[in-house]
């Protein structure tokens, strides 16, 4: 089993959402969340004065998959979230020991389904 952690923009999180359903991927948690990379953040006037904004709103998004759906999901994720510009996001993959369904005490890959 692996974790998937993937930073987003927020106007790529419906796209990734439908498509993961679609490819039989229902189970996501999603966090808003703000960062900083290479975009570099914005400026914006305020009150007359300049600031620099280099925190910038994205989406976390993270999916526990099996071995055999890791591709899949990151395939599903880049063609979702790709335009080829900065801040289209970053995937993180960890390998996940266990997993257990705590409502039938199910372990492993069966938890997670």
């Amino acid at each position: 089993m692996k974790k998937v952690e993937a930073i987003i923009k927020p106007s790529k999180l419906e796209a990734i959402k439908e498509a993961m359903v679609a490819a039989d991927i229902p189970c996501m948690t999603i966090s808003p969340v703000k960062g900083a990379g290479l975009q570099q953040g914005y400026t914006e006037v305020y009150r007359g004065r300049e600031l620099k904004l280099n925190l910038l709103n994205k989406v976390k998004l993270e999916v526990v998959v099996s071995d055999e759906n890791l591709d899949k999901l990151i395939d599903i994720i880049v063609e979702n979230a790709h335009t080829g510009e900065h801040g289209d996001g970053k995937i993180f993959v960890y390998d996940v020991e266990d997993a257990i369904r705590i409502r039938t005490q199910e372990r492993g890959p069966s938890a997670i389904r």
